[in-house]
């Protein structure tokens, strides 16, 4: 259920570029989404670079790194 979950993330910061390209601010773009400003800005210094299997990898090694300490 995780993988889902940081993959809609990854799609929605997409959405908010695509939103963004057209002419609108930020703020009006992730009000769109549905999301705060301060939630866009997390997702994107976290998952900005990264594509879905990317985000499934870093979430499977840090759940191996919490189950080792």
């Amino acid at each position: 259920m995780a993988r889902e979950r940081h993959t809609a993330e990854v799609a929605t910061l997409r959405q908010v570029d695509v939103l963004m390209a057209r002419g609108r601010q930020v703020g009006d773009a992730v009000r769109t989404i549905g999301v705060t400003e301060v939630t866009y800005y997390r997702w994107r210094n976290e998952y900005g670079g990264l594509r879905g299997d990317r985000v499934k990898r870093l979430k499977e090694l840090e759940t191996e790194n919490a189950d080792g300490q």
